[in-house]
């Protein structure tokens, strides 16, 4: 069959050869429908997708479709979470793509070499729909799929659905993760069944006039105020003590019931949270939002005219600013953290007592998290915001059960599920720039098993992108954290950080697929993603669909539109073929490096096994093959660029080789 090299060549190949491609995938000759462009794969039809499956998983199938029954993970014999620093990572925004269910459509077009699937915030969104601003614990009803509840009725929630989902994602052999966050939206459900558990301050027009380390008490008696004005939203007794309302005695689904009514009643829990939030709002109480970067604490009233916002309500809302701010210092104004310490001398000069850590705040978080893991089978857990390290003293040499949250997380997680790792959201940033202290000791002292790092926000080939890979890769080999080679994620797909794209995308799938000892992390859509020399319209970005934005800057109107870059899909499908015949042999087999990363170095070789990889991350020009006697017993196996081998001295630029050393 011929190898398509366009976008159109692609749409006519899979008219003409569609039955043969899923036939090879049927009798297991390839663990993908191999060159089907991603947006072919989300017009298939449920029934098409179902029988695939069918016939692919025989007798496992009909177990993954009950949502009743759990599919073993393919990690079920592993004693520890070591796996995950030299898995191949792929991140789905569900958003792009529209339902849990179309993750399985998508998964038909990704090889088996990259076995894990990071799937973004599966909750309820708050403010600006923000998949980061969870709302609620409840599962995010957008998510789900109308054909699949016709095709299936059984699969009649969300819920369920998920459910499903995991079951044929483990029982294809793929690896699932969550996101863990360590905040919330400012007036999630979350926040007003528990106010205890964040930090609050009172504002009246341009001033902050308290913020004391126990404002939540006053919260707590307005809160329980409105439900005896306008009674329970599900009528039912309750506590009328404020102390026994918000306590572990008066259980989470009963408060929520009482505050905002039925888990399915999705609009009238919308109705009911809003009058409640006027309520706090007019008395002037507003959950502290979160910051990003030294120095984190000290919150000011922004004073420039556009911090002001007035929502559909007429309530009249103000952005925040960090009073001494340095240049990574940010607030996220629709979030707010949980408190998970105390606060010095009643939180007078925005201090944080590490001291005192509020060991109930710690419970809840971890197991509301453990439940989810439970309850749908997550084999890790991607933590967002993990370079947050708040100690101004930097990272403390000792730590307990409560110096970081995803630390905790993961441990308690581990005491049920020994494999389930934790993948943290960090940028190998420099000291003291997002966090106090070092960033990697943070890591460490986090229990962090990898780390997304930073690869994907510089131009291949800089000398910024080199010096970084050389350090990434000295982390690698003498720290217990795996940074990952990260190729695209969606919150770098975005129209900002085009300039990183406009060449190498091959080499950097090339490095992340076969630098078989270091992680590496692609987002969807990289495969196809149209180079941008100058922005494209929003609904080309992976990124804003992170939001739901009608106006603005970040507004999509439309569904997400696949890029139609059939050059770099075709290159992309040649490497994933070959990939395919050689990485289970060499999956996690240590690098030796021949020509190791520098500053100075464009081009680099190593060895795995009996196989030879080169790689030239110059984009402007070729590079000559000096001092590698190694190419005098190679045999040629495959380039990015070219079908031969035509010379081999030579590595165009862009290039990724791969060579057989001949043994003797």
């Amino acid at each position: 069959m011929p190898t398509p090299k366009t976008h159109q060549a692609f749409q006519r190949y899979w008219r003409l050869y569609f039955q043969e491609e899923t036939d090879r995938f049927l009798r297991h000759e390839t663990s993908y429908l191999q060159n089907l462009l991603p947006a072919m794969a989300m017009n298939l039809t449920t029934y098409q997708v179902l029988d695939l499956y069918r016939k692919r998983l025989g007798n496992r199938f009909m177990e993954a479709i009950d949502p009743t029954n759990t599919v073993s993970s393919p990690l079920i014999q592993q004693k520890n979470s070591i796996w995950i620093k030299h898995t191949n990572m792929v991140g789905i925004n569900v958003r792009t793509i529209g339902s849990f269910w179309n993750i399985m459509k998508y998964m038909l077009t990704v090889p088996a070499a990259q076995q894990s699937v990071h799937i973004l915030p599966i909750w309820e969104p708050g403010v600006v729909a923000s998949l980061y601003g969870m709302s609620s614990w409840n599962i995010n009803p957008a998510f789900f799929s109308t054909s699949l509840a016709l095709s299936i009725p059984h699969l009649d929630t969300v819920e369920k659905q998920l459910k499903v989902v995991m079951n044929l994602l483990h029982a294809t052999g793929r690896i699932v993760g969550m996101d863990v966050i360590p905040h919330t939206d400012r007036y999630a459900e979350i926040v007003l069944a528990h106010p205890q558990y964040f930090e609050w301050l009172r504002r009246k027009d341009f001033t902050i006039v308290d913020h004391c380390a126990n404002l939540h008490e006053a919260v707590q008696d307005l809160i329980l105020e409105f439900v005896r004005e306008e009674g329970a939203a599900v009528p039912q007794a309750f506590p009328w003590e404020r102390v026994l309302f918000f306590s572990r005695d008066f259980p989470e689904p009963k408060r929520l019931e009482v505050l905002f009514g039925k888990k399915t009643d999705y609009q009238g829990r919308l109705t009911r949270r809003n009058q409640l939030i006027s309520k706090l709002f007019y008395a002037g109480y507003e959950p502290v939002p979160a910051t990003m970067a030294p120095p984190y604490r000290g919150l000011e009233v922004d004073l420039e005219p556009a911090a002001k916002t007035v929502d559909a309500d007429g309530r009249v809302w103000r952005d925040y600013r960090i009073t001494k701010p340095a240049s990574m210092s940010r607030v996220f104004g629709p979030l707010t953290r949980y408190k998970l310490y105390d606060r010095q001398d009643d939180n007078q000069n925005w201090a944080i007592d590490f001291e005192q850590p509020r060991t109930a705040v710690w419970q809840y978080v971890c197991e509301q998290y453990q439940k989810v893991q439970a309850t749908y089978n997550f084999d890790f857990m991607r933590g967002d915001m993990s370079h947050v390290q708040m100690r101004q003293t930097g990272v403390p040499k000792t730590v307990d059960n409560y110096y970081d949250i995803h630390r905790s997380i993961k441990h308690y997680i581990q005491a049920h599920t020994p494999y389930f790792a934790y993948f943290a959201e960090t940028f190998m940033a420099p000291p003291n720039e997002m966090g106090y202290g070092n960033e990697v000791e943070h890591l460490l002292q986090s229990d962090a098993d990898s780390t997304l790092g930073d690869l994907q926000s510089m131009v291949v080939g800089s000398e910024r992108f080199l010096s970084e890979l050389a350090r990434y890769d000295e982390t690698l080999r003498t720290t217990l954290l795996a940074p990952n080679f990260t190729i695209l994620t969606a919150d770098k797909d975005d129209p900002r950080f085009d300039q990183f794209y406009l060449k190498g995308n091959e080499i950097r799938l090339f490095c992340g697929l076969f630098l078989t000892d270091m992680p590496s992390y692609v987002g969807l859509g990289f495969e196809v993603r149209d180079p941008h020399p100058v922005p494209a319209p929003n609904e080309h970005y992976t990124k804003l669909y992170v939001f739901q934005m009608q106006e603005g800057s970040k507004a999509t109107r439309h569904p997400y539109v696949w890029g139609k870059n059939g050059e770099l899909f075709h290159r992309i499908s040649r490497l994933r073929t070959f990939v395919e015949a050689i990485l289970p042999t060499i999956y996690g087999k240590s690098v030796q490096w021949l020509i190791a990363p520098s500053e100075k170095q464009k081009w680099v070789a190593w060895q795995v096994e009996n196989y030879l990889f080169l790689a030239n991350f110059d984009c402007e020009q070729a590079a000559k093959l000096d001092g590698l006697a190694e190419l005098e017993i190679a045999h040629f196996l495959f380039s990015t660029h070219q079908e031969e081998d035509e010379s081999a001295s030579i590595l165009i630029e862009g290039e990724g080789k791969v060579y057989e050393l001949q043994t003797t």
